[in-house]
């Protein structure tokens, strides 16, 4: 029997695709959301929300990039 996948709140979505496109790697963003690096994939693959488009900002506590 298949699993599922998790599905993630619009929003979420909204932050993964701005915080790729600003050049956050999958492990940081992954740790953020507590979520499997999958997910992201999914995301940013367009198998998961692709109608959703990305945030104008990510969260105030999202962590800088190093």
């Amino acid at each position: 029997m298949a699993r599922k996948k998790k599905e993630l709140h619009p929003r979420i979505v909204a932050w993964i695709k701005l915080a790729r496109s600003m050049g956050y790697g999958y492990v940081p963003i992954a740790a953020y959301f507590v979520i499997n690096q999958g997910r992201i994939a999914d995301v940013m693959k367009g198998r998961m929300s692709p109608e959703v488009p990305p945030a104008a900002h990510l969260p105030p506590d999202f962590p800088a990039l190093a």
